[in-house]
């Protein structure tokens, strides 16, 4: 899925008005699988100007990258994660990980040919799903749409569930971020191609 419907799911999941902490903890953890990705990628490419092409075709797949990957993406490192926060009674490391770890189950079935081996240490292995998300060869042009309508409808259940103004202008922003990945690959594509 793309990263801010990540966020979306796990605001509706793990967000509560008047309970900032959390609201943060669920947010952080949703990010935090993706966080390298893009960090490694915008320096690839904004940084040292590295070609989109080069970024995701050859970088993206090499083994330095793919170790990173290993490392948070990685289930059991998030339920351990999940386990030191229940073991501490601490609520707020439990909902962190709680939200890495459902980011990791949307995230599991839905990358075809660029999933991440998300048992390691454990194994190296890589489940290559029939699905992707975005690859319109495997579905894409039906699991987009329905990842757009379903954050959607989670961005109404979260507007009526925070009042203040400040978290429903926060909700907008998300739904609109939920559609920018559309405008940012297809300029970030379009500039590798000049």
């Amino acid at each position: 899925m793309n990263t801010p419907a990540h966020l979306i799911f796990a605001a509706a999941a793990f967000a509560r008005p008047h309970d900032r902490r959390r609201t943060i903890a669920a947010l952080a953890g949703a990010l935090a699988p993706d966080l390298s990705l893009y960090l490694m990628a915008g320096i690839s490419l904004f940084v040292l100007g590295l070609s989109p092409a080069y970024v995701f075709d050859t970088l993206y797949f090499s083994d330095a990258w793919q170790m990173v990957f290993k490392i948070d993406n990685s289930f059991v490192l998030w339920v351990a994660i999940l386990a030191a926060g229940r073991l501490a009674g601490s609520p707020t490391t439990v909902v962190f990980a709680a939200a890495g770890l459902l980011h990791l189950a949307f995230d599991f079935p839905l990358h075809h040919d660029d999933g991440r081996a998300h048992f390691w240490p454990l194994s190296d292995w890589v489940f290559h799903s029939p699905v992707s998300y975005w690859d319109s060869r495997h579905y894409g042009g039906i699991v987009g749409p329905v990842e757009m309508l379903v954050s959607f409808a989670l961005c109404v259940l979260l507007f009526f569930r925070f009042g203040s103004l400040r978290s429903r202008a926060v909700i907008c922003a998300a739904a609109a971020l939920q559609i920018s990945p559309v405008f940012i690959w297809a300029y970030v594509f379009a500039i590798g191609t000049t």
